[in-house]
């Protein structure tokens, strides 16, 4: 597990590459999101501050490039943003979130 974090997030190129960010860091946001989103770009601000704050790695699914990894991931709406703990789904928010509560969980997970 690597405890090096980016400090911004880490734009995922494939499902590949979505496993192995998620096997490499202790805590993992996953941000679902697309460009034709109005939520996604309110959202987006908060989730590079929780990048640049907190211990999770951000990770962000353009949902349109990986089609396939959303819908593995059953990701019906967009922001849907998902927290993995040590490799395992741990929670999943739908919507635009604040981001305390964000920090919450993340906090929580680690």
């Amino acid at each position: 597990m690597s405890t090096v974090q980016p400090g911004e997030p880490i734009h995922a190129k494939s499902k590949a590459h979505f496993e192995e960010l998620v096997a490499e860091h202790d805590v993992v946001l996953v941000d679902f999101h697309a460009d034709w989103c109005g939520p996604c770009k309110m959202l987006e601000p908060t989730i590079e501050e929780i990048a640049a704050e907190s211990e999770a790695a951000v990770v962000k699914v353009d949902i349109d490039e990986l089609q396939d990894l959303a819908r593995d991931a059953g990701v019906r709406s967009v922001p849907t943003l998902q927290f993995y703990a040590h490799g395992e789904e741990a929670k999943r928010l739908i919507g635009v979130q604040d981001k305390d509560d964000l920090l919450a969980v993340v906090a929580e997970l680690s």
